[in-house]
């Protein structure tokens, strides 16, 4: 599985942008999908998470305290992608985003990584 992201860039506090993570490959073997940040001097964080659901169970999603109610992930199983909607975006919101795969339900450690998209909030 290969994960492509996009949608990184420069945006003022208060202002919004959007992510995508396009996967390809053996995407029959992906369950969750989500969004990780790391800024600098800091650990990688998982900010956001998005689960298929089964045929008893919904998609379910999962965020970071500190970003709920201002980001939104949501998946396109169509198009193979998921996408981070990012609003009222702050200055600590500022660092190298990354998305993440996985067989799993969740993404302790996930198995499929894509490429970095750096995002920066000035305030």
């Amino acid at each position: 599985v290969q994960l492509q992201a996009s949608g990184g860039g420069l945006v003022q506090a208060g202002g919004s942008l959007r992510l995508s993570c396009a996967a390809s490959g053996s995407i029959l073997r992906v369950n969750a999908m989500g969004w990780f940040r790391q800024a600098p001097g800091k650990q990688r964080e998982l900010v956001a998470l998005h689960t298929t659901g089964t045929m008893l169970t919904d998609d379910s999603t999962a965020y970071a305290d500190s970003v709920k109610g201002r980001f939104t992930i949501s998946r396109d199983n169509a198009k193979n992608t998921v996408y981070l909607q990012m609003n009222s975006l702050k200055p600590e919101d500022t660092a190298v985003y990354y998305c993440a795969a996985d067989p799993s339900p969740i993404l302790h450690t996930p198995r499929y990584w894509g490429q970095g998209t750096e995002v920066t909030v000035s305030s």
